[in-house]
């Protein structure tokens, strides 16, 4: 069935002008040297680090940058004191937000994300406040596949993913379990190459209607969320315009 991709749908993130490409590296770099740091620098044995590096390619970052976040957490043990944390709340017109952050400091990161909720009309709520409308699952996305859908789809069923669809721009995008996603993304990267995304995502189980001028504050508050050095990524269950 085609429709739209849970990527672009859900998961908030701007364009790749360079200021806001320089932003996404350093947060890329960060999650790689955190993973190296609690798993170890073998891809093979560790499955958050894979997914880092899988991101960090589908996103062109340099391999250089790639290098010098592992380097870093072999030779820096401040990389160990970053913890991760996740916020909830409410947007203007009830948008639930999911905010995945990885902080040095959770006091600073809570207090800043708190302020931008409350800027833009938002309120913080307790753990659990949102996230019991959306769903933890992980995320394959094709541009193309050899094969097509058919050859996906048969895929699909083979390592027993959840859902295969086509994309409106005629691509394909895979859904599984968060418990399984790493086992099902290896199956399809050996058979038909690199998603160009790919991660563990919240997918809502239903949607918000904004009108327009509360969709242009709750992309703003948006916006300044994913400004935030510690913020990593950002889900709401928005309704596409």
């Amino acid at each position: 069935m085609a429709g739209h991709s849970q990527f672009h749908n859900i998961m908030y993130r701007k364009g790749a002008q360079d200021e806001k490409r320089a932003r996404r590296f350093a947060k890329l770099s960060r999650e790689i040297t955190v993973a190296t740091k609690l798993g170890g620098k073998d891809p093979t044995a560790n499955p958050r680090l894979r997914t880092a590096l899988a991101s960090a390619r589908e996103n062109n970052m340099p391999k250089d940058n790639i290098e010098k976040a592992i380097a870093k957490a072999v030779n820096d043990g401040n990389s160990s004191n970053f913890l991760d944390v996740q916020y909830e709340g409410r947007g203007p017109g009830g948008v639930a937000i999911i905010v995945e952050a990885l902080t040095d400091n959770k006091n600073r990161t809570a207090s800043e994300v708190r302020s931008a909720f409350s800027k833009f009309g938002g309120r913080l709520g307790e753990t659990g406040s949102v996230s019991c409308i959306f769903n933890h699952v992980g995320c394959l996305l094709y541009r193309s596949i050899t094969g097509g859908f058919n050859a996906a789809y048969e895929c699909a069923i083979e390592c027993d993913a959840d859902d295969v669809h086509e994309t409106n721009e005629g691509g394909v995008e895979v859904i599984t379990s968060a418990r399984r996603f790493a086992e099902v993304r290896d199956i399809f990267t050996t058979k038909f190459g690199d998603p160009v995304e790919s991660g563990l995502i919240w997918m809502p189980t239903s949607y918000t209607t904004c009108e327009e001028e509360e969709r242009a504050i709750v992309e703003r508050l948006l916006d300044t969320l994913d400004d935030n050095d510690d913020v990593q990524r950002v889900f709401h269950n928005m309704e596409e315009r």
